[in-house]
């Protein structure tokens, strides 16, 4: 029905420290004013001080997720996030072809900001031959696009190269986030759309260490604002001023890299 209210999917593991994961998507689709839905495919006993500890469901259970909301609710968008193995990632690239849950974002979790691997060495190859070609929107950071890629990006040049790659790959539309890596006065992402249109956004750095969760934030933002219907370049530029938002106006949790502020946004910290 076409008066229902927008509903989303995160396709993606916990995070008991709440900054992260499944509980990030949660927090920011309910901020974008979308509701919000979970297959979780895996747990993690985590914190601000980094990932203790992981398991990946049984594949049985995760397809069931996926059955269960399929057979009641209305998924307009949805996103993936950490996957754990080859084994998962297949599975899930098989539900989303099964079921029809609107266009997919993609964010390549592959490493913890504390340094914990979230996805296994070989499912690299996984992600990128059959998850990468079903993205409507692909969200690496600088380096998840190099693993995917298979090349060093080094400077802009080079993140406007490795977009090409990714879209050769299959990803419709691509936003290479640089985050710190790149040497800039400010925090510079590079997007690259379907029909062939470029452009950077960007933003001042913030000197802090609460931006875990950043790249499920994003993400999530980005569904939320498809699920409502804005065109792929709104949504990628509002979720850019919401994550910027969260990062510039920080909470105090923790005693590492503590979460973003999800209110920030909707509190006036919009600019």
């Amino acid at each position: 029905m076409a008066n229902e209210f927008p509903q989303t999917l995160t396709i993606a593991g916990t995070d008991s420290g709440g900054g992260a994961g499944v509980m990030a998507d949660l927090k920011t689709m309910q901020e974008r004013n979308v509701f919000g839905t979970a297959v979780v495919v895996a747990v993690t006993a985590q914190n601000t001080l980094g990932v203790q500890d992981f398991m990946a469901l049984p594949q049985k259970l995760v397809d069931e997720q996926f059955a269960s909301l399929a057979a009641d609710l209305k998924i307009r968008a949805c996103k993936t996030g950490m996957l754990a193995d080859a084994e998962h990632v297949h599975g899930v690239v098989e539900n989303l072809k099964r079921y029809d849950f609107g266009p997919v974002t993609v964010d390549p979790v592959m490493i913890a900001k504390g340094g914990a691997a979230l996805l296994a060495d070989d499912a690299v190859a996984t992600v990128r031959d059959e998850l990468v070609p079903l993205a409507n929107v692909l969200t690496p950071n600088l380096p998840e696009a190099e693993r995917l890629t298979g090349t060093k990006i080094a400077d802009e040049s080079a993140m406007e190269a490795a977009a090409v790659a990714l879209q050769d790959l299959g990803a419709r539309n691509v936003m290479i986030k640089g985050g710190h890596e790149i040497a800039s006065q400010e925090a510079r992402d590079f997007v690259l759309l379907a029909d062939g249109r470029s452009f950077w956004l960007t933003a001042p750095r913030a000197d802090t260490v609460r931006t875990h969760g950043t790249g499920d934030t994003l993400s999530s933002c980005i569904t939320a604002e498809l699920a409502k219907g804005q065109d792929v370049e709104t949504a990628i530029r509002i979720g850019k001023r919401y994550v910027t938002a969260a990062i510039v106006n920080p909470i105090a949790v923790g005693n590492g890299h503590g979460p973003l502020n999800h209110w920030a946004f909707g509190q006036g910290g919009a600019e």
